[in-house]
């Protein structure tokens, strides 16, 4: 009997996906969760492969020590701080260390049972198609702290059943957020359209690279030809389209190997190849070594 595909893990309960992370706590209320993290005397290397969560997520951290955060394409290293939007079904997975401070908000709609926005429409910055992360400097986390702060400290001494409360004090947050990120988002009124093709394209494939493996299938999720598409990313880039979904492919096959005792075979199930061999020769034909001699030597 052949080897059965492996889905990605979905969280529907927020204890559930509590439970499955070095969180501490939980909550008495099924659509909403918040804590402060703080900076832990001995700090261990936390990874958490991809996965994907039905209610929404957003975080303000602060860095104090050294941190790699990945998105999309992009790579921060040791960014002071940083801010981010997550909405439900998106694929998502993470890695740092426990040095990071900050802020933790999840929650459902359900949520605000005496107000019901749409929240992709009223909240822009929690989009279907991609996560929004903004690099921040110290003084701007300084900014904001205070208004995720007032959340936390409603929860914590509101009812624990209902946090009526702190729901109101989400709600404000979420509308001083949407001014904050407008303000943020000024200097992309500029780009070109070739620029914003290549930016949503990059999104999406950070979020559907287990599924979705060639440019036509991005293409009509833009609703543009393949030859648009492929033309708009390289004469932006300078790079093949095809070569942004390879690099996420390998991005997640490193952190796998190097952060997870998962074997071969397992992760290339997990990423979504028909059988070990393909992913095999997609990581050798990458980076001209086996998945299993890139273990062993960078391990060692």
């Amino acid at each position: 009997m052949g080897k059965t595909k492996n889905t990605i893990p979905y969280y529907t309960d927020i204890n559930a996906f509590l439970a499955s992370i070095p969180a501490t706590g939980n909550t008495t209320n099924p659509f909403f969760y918040c804590n402060r993290l703080k900076k832990l005397e001995h700090p261990a290397e936390i990874y958490k492969p991809p996965f994907k969560r039905s209610f929404y997520f957003f975080a303000l951290f602060f860095s104090p020590g050294r941190v790699q955060v990945d998105y999309d394409d992009k790579t921060i290293r040791d960014p002071e701080s940083y801010l981010v939007f997550h909405s439900p079904d998106l694929v998502y997975s993470f890695s740092h260390d426990e040095t990071l401070e900050g802020y933790v908000i999840y929650f459902k709609p359900e949520c605000f049972s005496f107000f019901k926005p749409d929240f992709h429409e009223e909240f822009p910055f929690f989009s279907r198609l991609h996560t929004n992360l903004f690099k921040l400097d110290r003084a701007t986390f300084k900014q904001l702290a205070p208004q995720f702060g007032e959340v936390v400290m409603a929860y914590e001494r509101s009812a624990r059943e209902h946090h009526m409360e702190a729901r109101a004090r989400l709600l404000t947050l979420l509308y001083y957020m949407k001014t904050f990120v407008n303000e943020r988002k000024k200097i992309t009124r500029f780009a070109t359209p070739q620029q914003m093709l290549l930016s949503k394209y990059i999104r999406l494939v950070n979020n559907h690279y287990i599924d979705k493996r060639t440019v036509t299938a991005y293409a009509a999720m833009l609703s543009v030809t393949p030859n648009h598409l492929s033309q708009s990313v390289k004469s932006v880039s300078g790079q093949n389209a095809l070569s942004y979904i390879s690099a996420r492919l390998l991005t997640e096959a490193k952190s796998l190997l190097l952060y997870t005792d998962i074997d071969i075979a397992e992760i290339a199930y997990q990423l979504g190849f028909s059988d070990p061999a393909n992913f095999g020769n997609f990581f050798k034909k990458q980076e001209q070594i086996t998945p299993l001699a890139f273990r062993k030597t960078r391990r060692n």
